[in-house]
């Protein structure tokens, strides 16, 4: 373990009792409830399904009861507003200078075939906010491409060079693209450490859609500055910027509820807390030492590289002897969420399979007891709903046997008197009511909070809108839960019967689902929906109304998975007041920013094609074929036959066009800066008008008109280039 100059934190005493505190506030009442559960059973759980009931019903009881205690702590410790162990609270006073001169700090923006326009108007908010501080000079700013997009790549660098010269920006905006994108973003950031880590103290990691405020990069490293036994400091961010109606009631949730979750999770864990990913600073050089991710070795879809490899950096670092911390009390980080339902599961499927690979790393040598209870509490955010499904099943099934078998009043043992089965109503009232409390009493706990804040609301809308709001939230969240359910254990089961997940680029824009999309993805939930539903009535219809809101929801899912799609309908919601957030009351400076920023109108070009036709702007534009030939590497000779092959492929471009080129081909040729030369020029060699046209060099006449002149130049340079 690393010496980090605190050996003893004083933190460390606090988090021992209250984590035995959290042990016990959990385990009793779950042995309650169990035992509570058992007696309302026929056979009071002795039976082999039964215990089985009872068992996943401890776990699932268990597992809601932290997220209880998680959101009270958090409900007190703003209520007091006295945070001793807030590490932000040594920096609240200091100005927007950074002492330390010497203390510089890498931003990284790591991207995969995303939307140029929208990464550069993030990039080009968060560079002017931190130009308002006066400490930008100690920011570089670092785009980490691992696009294979052919089109993407060429935006990506066109709009990159254009961004340096428009904010004279030459020399602190860098952009890199890999060549081959292993380990994903993981890989991608362990690239940025090998080639130019030592140069920088900290590096802050955002995510493509990553918004932060240039005071709160600031005042981030100077927090770090202040607690050099810090190695990671992570940022709760917000949700924003979204239309649809299932996204907007994500952002709602997040704003509403999230502040008070985030200072519950900061009470618990302390030093001990969890790095999301993005909008962090990490200290360098003990990452770069430390947190290098393993491959875990084997095959299948729980072996070889981590996707969620954030959880395992922060254990590692931990056990560098370096504090992870929450600052649950910063504002100004902001995060875009998935638009539609279908976005939402395709990610959830990634960060599923990621975090069942940490089952593997449980018993890992010299992590420390918190980060296990992490891994174990990420595995179960997925696990769950298998078990959550598990205990629906076994109830239905225990339903319908109660119909089927004849039950036995005289069990084997010898015994003078009838096991009568008992009811008890108060009973089942108690057990369904404690439940209830648990899931829903900390959103009245976070409306409480936001109305002794502002007794007004006004941030939400108003106290009419903001109590609309939760309703409505909680009325979304209870019908689209059993759709989440059955997907997220699908998942769960695919993965631990061998089946793998690619990686994709995640959608973030408002597209919305159609209905072919959410029938394709949903028949088979609402077939087991209505299934499920129908054996129970036609076998006992007294238990059918316990299950028919699940029922209700899976037969439902695809109709639910279009409509709350629809940026339509969230705007309607918008205007009527309902599911508002306080940026769209109050728009920060950075958020009208990112606003203008996105509306700024595309640069000049001569050529009759899109800025998004990246290789062929490579191919034709002068400009941008020189810009992409000077940031390739220095050209290698190849084998013969690759040489061969590569001349083969410049021919069918210019015997067929761009359109008969696939983009594994296209690729190719982008790395190969003397082909594309050789493609280059033949290409303004051209003689025939149609061949040039496909170029876009020439546009054709209408049919039977081709005796008109051309009607764009052909040989002719649009710029001045001599």
């Amino acid at each position: 373990m690393h010496d980090t100059g605190m050996p003893n934190p004083s933190w460390n005493r606090a988090a021992s009792w209250r984590r035995i505190l959290l042990i016990v506030l959990v385990i009793l009442p779950t042995i309650a409830a169990a035992r509570t559960m058992a007696a309302l059973l026929p056979f009071r759980g002795g039976t082999a399904m039964e215990f089985l009931l009872v068992a996943v019903f401890a776990v699932l009881f268990a597992w809601i009861s932290v997220g209880f205690w998680t959101a009270s702590m958090g409900f007190f410790l703003l209520l007091g507003k006295n945070n001793r162990f807030s590490v932000s609270r040594a920096c609240e006073h200091m100005d927007w200078s950074i002492a330390d001169r010497t203390a510089r700090t890498a931003v990284l923006i790591p991207i995969y075939n995303e939307d140029v326009k929208r990464v550069m108007a993030g990039l080009r908010t968060v560079f002017t906010s931190l130009g308002k501080t006066g400490s930008s000079d100690l920011f570089d700013v670092f785009l980490l491409s691992d696009t294979t997009d052919p089109d993407i790549w060429v935006e990506e660098e066109e709009a990159w060079r254009r961004f340096c010269r428009e904010e004279n920006a030459s020399g602190r905006v860098f952009y890199r693209r890999r060549s081959s994108n292993s380990r994903r973003k993981s890989g991608n950031v362990a690239d940025f450490c090998r080639r130019w880590g030592k140069n920088y103290r900290y590096m802050i990691v955002f995510d493509a859609d990553s918004i932060m405020a240039g005071t709160t990069l600031v005042r981030m490293v100077q927090c770090m500055e202040a607690r050099p036994d810090i190695g990671i400091l992570q940022t709760p961010p917000a949700g924003v910027n979204r239309e649809t109606l299932i996204a907007r009631a994500q952002q709602f949730a997040n704003h509403v509820y999230g502040p008070m979750f985030a200072a519950g999770l900061h009470f618990w864990q302390l030093g001990d807390a969890q790095y999301w990913g993005h909008n962090a600073i990490i200290r360098t050089e003990p990452f770069m030492k430390y947190c290098q991710v393993p491959r875990l070795p084997g095959k299948g879809p729980l072996a070889g590289d981590i996707l969620s490899h954030d959880f395992v950096e922060a254990a590692l670092m931990r056990r560098a002897g370096y504090g992870v911390w929450l600052a649950y009390d910063l504002g100004g980080s902001w995060e875009e969420t998935p638009p539609t339902l279908l976005d939402e599961l395709k990610r959830d499927r990634r960060w599923c399979q990621g975090n069942l690979q940490h089952m593997r790393l449980l018993f890992t040598r010299g992590f420390f007891p918190t980060h296990r209870a992490l891994f174990l509490n990420g595995i179960l955010s997925y696990g769950s709903a298998l078990l959550w499904l598990a205990f629906l099943l076994l109830s239905s099934a225990q339903a319908v046997a109660e119909v089927f078998f004849e039950p036995v009043y005289f069990p084997g043992t010898k015994t003078l008197f009838p096991q009568w089965p008992v009811w008890h109503p108060h009973w089942a009232l108690t057990l369904l009511g404690s439940t209830a409390v648990l899931l829903f009493l900390p959103k009245l706990f976070s409306m409480v909070l936001i109305l002794l804040r502002d007794p007004s609301a006004r941030a939400f809308g108003g106290r009419t809108n903001l109590v609309s709001g939760i309703l409505l939230e909680v009325g979304l969240s209870t019908l689209l839960a059993p759709v989440r359910m059955i997907f997220h254990s699908l998942f769960v089961t695919a993965t631990l019967l061998g089946k793998s997940v690619g990686w994709g680029s995640q959608s973030r824009d408002d597209r919305g689902t159609s209905w072919s999309e959410a029938l394709s993805a949903h028949w088979w939930g609402t077939l087991f929906g209505a299934a499920w539903g129908g054996l129970v009535y036609l076998a006992n219809p007294s238990f059918f109304p316990w299950i028919s809101p699940i029922v209700v929801s899976l037969v439902l899912s695809a109709p639910l998975s279009v409509f709350t799609s629809r940026a339509s309908l969230g705007r309607a919601f918008r205007n009527s007041g309902l599911l508002l957030i306080p940026e769209e009351v109050e728009l920060p400076a950075e958020l009208a920013d990112l606003e203008e920023n996105l509306r700024r109108p595309e640069p000049y070009t001569p050529f009759p094609f899109s800025r998004k036709q990246g290789f062929l702007r490579a191919v034709v534009d002068p400009l941008v074929h020189a810009l992409h030939t000077s940031l390739l590497l220095r050209y290698k000779k190849k084998a013969p036959a690759r040489e061969n092959a590569m001349e083969g492929l410049v021919e069918k471009a210019i015997a067929k066009g761009p359109g008969s080129l696939t983009q594994r081909e296209k690729i190719e040729l982008l790395k190969d800066p003397r082909r594309l030369a050789e493609l280059h020029r033949r290409v303004w060699e051209l003689e025939d008008r149609d061949a040039a046209a496909l170029w876009g060099l020439v546009v054709l006449p209408p049919a039977g008109d081709r005796n008109s002149p051309f009607l764009a130049g052909r040989k002719e340079c649009p710029y001045d280039v001599s």
